[in-house]
């Protein structure tokens, strides 16, 4: 594969050079820059043009190409030059500059020079096949020693993690039967707990959210810089203060001391991270592998696996376009109230406050009132209100608390729907006053826009797993007497997550509004979803649905890793629908990417058309490109 690309830069800079007449930077550069691309992403790694490096002299730098790790942690850098520079020359001029020296290209299209802490490693002729490939394979072996003890630390923590959840146990334990002032609190908080998030939580549930709170402590502290918000954070507040009724001091060193390595190698690679949305996709990588390593069956059933970029993008775009089209009013405006039901870690709010951040005014008012957000699991709400208030406080220049982010499970959180009946409605007293006060006021919103990836397992593999998806009175009363009552299949297992989303989103937008899911793709074609079809072409006029394929269960010849665009098993397929209740019929419209499609390709679809067009956020001509590309052919039933 490393040879075929060298091979294929050298044919592309010979097409160049002979069809332009010329041999500047700015006419070949791009070819080397392909080369560099293509084999970063064989080793998985990623491939940015004119990323902001921060430099040791506290400046800022914009490499020519950066080639960064999964928890974008830099590997190396490309620095093109012209044919007619003193390359050597350039090379000084450069370092002088604060430029980094761990691992760089220079290239002036027919010399390669490869600097490796500080040294020159090799040179080569651009025109030396072997010479060349020699260069580039130097450059992705090489391996920066955070990169290597954070991998060291990761195999650690894996291995020292069970015997510090015994140890924390252990105290917990203790605690529950000799600190009267602990057992208090503690029942204290899960009757509150109950009322709040929803009825059927336990003191184990306790147990682990205090767990996870004292676990993930030291990670939040060092990735943002923000050391106090672990106090700050109305719910985390709460947990602090249950955790000092018991672990303090010596006893939460000892404790913790095995996991020390892995910490410190988080400190480490976020020290080399000076980008927000960098810090942003590190924190989210480290949430989604702390959870496969913590409790593999909970990052399953509560689907942990975040959405790419590219997908929240093309969604909020979307969803854009249909509000203006249908409703002649924008995400941005006011009085279009926008909410994320499943918010994980924040993608999706985060993402449009980067895609408001042109009108400053508008964006304030929106964060302020108009923009919500549920989660149930005490660690990505950590991790969503984190990033969400980092991002915009680096868009507006100003910290403020993001007050619309509340900590509930959004399946039990019925009142929003009109039913006058469960523990939602009469919520009073609670862990959080705060957080009660921002489920209600959530709950007296007109909601125009649903949008969100809610998480979609559809039963656990094995029926001894003791993994099943816990059952929803309310929602799935709700989902007998419409998805059910409309099919006709013998056998249904339409409450399925996703499913039950889809029908808490339907009612839960009273008026007119746009709803916008990416899910598993089963609804299109499944027997057992007769009815939910039925169901959505009655209660939407407008149905726009992006299949994206991926089924790997269906069509053992796929393989999740490579064609689907979450890296899992099940198809994936993105949903846009549009509630106008004086209008009569629904029309469906229905595209499918290729079968053998990679994720790669699914996603590239969406980064070569934002590089084409304008990026001017909510710009009508952004707009009518997304428009473009939803589906128009009828094809559902």
């Amino acid at each position: 594969m490393s040879q075929q690309l060298i091979n294929q830069y050298l044919a592309e800079i010979d097409r160049l050079r002979k069809f332009s007449g010329l041999s500047n930077e700015q006419v070949i550069r791009r070819a080397f820059g392909r080369l560099l691309e293509s084999w970063a992403s064989s080793e998985k790694l990623v491939f940015l043009e004119e990323y902001p490096v921060e430099t040791t002299m506290k400046t800022t730098v914009r490499p020519d190409g950066t080639v960064l790790h999964d928890i974008r942690v830099p590997h190396g850098y490309w620095e093109a030059k012209d044919t007619k520079d003193d390359l050597d020359e350039e090379i000084r001029k450069k370092f002088a500059r604060g430029y980094p020296q761990d691992n760089i290209i220079f290239e002036n299209s027919e010399i390669a020079v490869l600097i490796q802490n500080r040294q020159e490693v090799t040179r080569a002729s651009m025109t030396d096949t072997a010479g060349l490939l020699r260069l580039v394979s130097l450059f992705f072996r090489y391996e920066r020693p955070e990169i290597a003890e954070f991998r060291k630390a990761v195999e650690k923590f894996k291995a020292d993690l069970p015997t510090v959840l015994e140890a924390l146990r252990q105290r917990i334990d203790t605690a529950y039967r000799e600190n009267a002032a602990f057992r208090a609190a503690a029942a204290r908080f899960l009757e509150t707990c109950k009322e709040t998030i929803n009825p059927t939580l336990g003191e184990a549930d306790v147990r682990e959210m205090l767990i996870q709170h004292i676990l993930t402590e030291e990670i939040f502290a060092h990735v943002f810089n923000d050391s106090d918000f672990h106090k700050k954070n109305n719910i985390a507040h709460e947990l602090y203060a249950l955790e000092e009724e018991f672990f303090t001091g010596a006893v939460k060193r000892d404790t913790l001391k095995g996991l020390e390595p892995y910490y410190a190698a988080i400190r480490a690679n976020a020290a080399q991270i000076t980008g927000h949305q960098e810090k942003q996709t590190f924190l989210k990588l480290i949430y989604e592998n702390f959870y496969k390593v913590y409790d593999k069956k909970k990052a399953d059933r509560l689907g942990v696996v975040y959405t790419p970029n590219e997908i929240v993008k093309f969604m909020i775009e979307g969803a854009d376009w249909l509000c203006e089209k249908h409703f002649g009013r924008n995400l941005v405006d006011e009085h279009v109230e926008i909410l994320d039901p499943a918010t994980g870690t924040g993608t999706f709010i985060c993402e449009l406050l980067e895609y408001f951040r042109g009108d400053p005014r508008k964006l304030a008012h929106k964060y302020k009132n108009e923009l919500h957000a549920n989660e149930v699991a005490i660690l990505p709400y950590y991790v969503a209100n984190l990033n969400i208030e980092a991002t915009y406080a680096a868009i507006s220049g100003q910290f403020a608390e993001y007050p619309n982010l509340c900590f509930v499970d959004t399946l039990d959180n019925v009142e929003g729907l009109g039913i006058r009946a469960g523990h939602q409605h009469d919520m009073f007293a609670g862990f959080s006053d705060e957080n009660i006060e921002r489920v209600k006021r959530q709950n007296k919103r007109k909601i125009s826009v649903i949008i969100g990836n809610p998480p979609y397992n559809a039963n656990q593999q094995n029926e001894n797993d003791n993994n099943k998806n816990r059952k929803y009175e309310r929602i799935d009363e709700l989902i007998k007497s419409s998805y059910i009552r409309l099919s006709t299949a013998q056998k249904t297992k339409v409450y399925d997550m996703y499913a039950r989303f889809f029908r808490w989103a339907s009612d839960r937008m009273h008026d007119d509004g746009v709803l916008c899911f990416v899910t598993n793709r089963s609804f299109i074609d499944s027997r057992t979803f007769d009815g939910f079809r039925k169901a959505v072409a009655e209660e939407f006029h407008e149905i726009y649905v992006v299949d994206l394929g991926g089924d790997v269960r269906a069509n053992p010849k796929l393989s999740g890793t490579k064609h689907n665009v979450f890296g899992i098993q099940t198809g994936v397929a993105i949903s846009f629908m549009v509630k106008r209740r004086r209008e009569r019929g629904c029309k469906i419209f229905y595209a499918r990417r290729p079968e053998f499609d990679t994720a790669e390709d699914k996603l590239a679809l969406w980064v070569r058309r934002n590089s084409r067009r304008s990026r001017s956020k909510g710009s009508s001509q952004t707009r009518r490109g997304i428009g473009s590309i939803l589906p128009k052919t009828n094809g559902m039933n």
